[in-house]
């Protein structure tokens, strides 16, 4: 004969159960716009943390056993609450690698609009390049002649030359390059910066 069951010993999971794998984004992904994925992008991963605090609270993880060696509840921690947590945790991931592909998408369908804009671009608009600059219809006076490259080198790899002639580097140019100093300064500025 077993014990005779207390209602009043029973509770609730403490952490709302929220809604499940459904659509992310209540609807069409591409309905929404960059700043709405990105907002349901924060929420859900503050919603991630504050669950992983729940269960670090527990001493618990998302492996850990929730019963003993001989299959009954553990007593020392809330398994309810446990369960429900982690339940919420693997729909929050799937929701957010859906998320993920979503403001993938999106962000694939801009750059593709920017390239298409750029390739209708007129001829005599300067474009601009891979480090945001562009090349200026008049060039700047050379303040600088490259004499020799060392091989594998940064100039090398960048496909500098011996007879060059340096007409900007960086933030230097011919009006501010104090002999070649700010040639120096620039270079250790950016020492390691690829």
């Amino acid at each position: 004969m077993g014990l005779p069951l207390r209602m009043d010993t029973i509770h609730a999971p403490t952490v709302p159960s929220g809604p499940s794998s459904q659509s992310v984004t209540n609807g069409n992904a591409t309905q929404l716009s960059f700043a709405e994925l990105q907002l349901k992008k924060e929420n859900m991963e503050a919603e991630l943390k504050a669950l992983g605090g729940v269960l670090d609270s527990h001493g618990v993880n998302m492996e850990t056993p929730l019963t003993t060696r001989d299959g009954f509840p553990r007593a020392d921690i809330d398994v309810a609450q446990i369960r429900t947590t982690r339940s919420r945790i693997i729909h929050l991931k799937n929701d957010y690698k859906d998320l993920m592909n979503a403001i993938e998408k999106h962000l694939h369908a801009h750059f593709a609009s920017l390239q298409d804009t750029n390739d209708v671009a007129p001829a005599s608009t300067p474009r601009a390049g891979a480090m945001g600059d562009f090349i200026p219809e008049t060039l700047d006076e050379p303040f600088a002649k490259v004499n020799s490259v060392v091989t594998d080198s940064p100039a090398d790899a960048a496909g500098l030359k011996a007879g060059d002639e340096i007409r900007n580097f960086g933030y230097v140019n011919k009006d501010n390059h104090d002999g070649l100093k700010k040639v120096a300064e620039c270079v250790q500025g950016n020492e390691g910066v690829r």
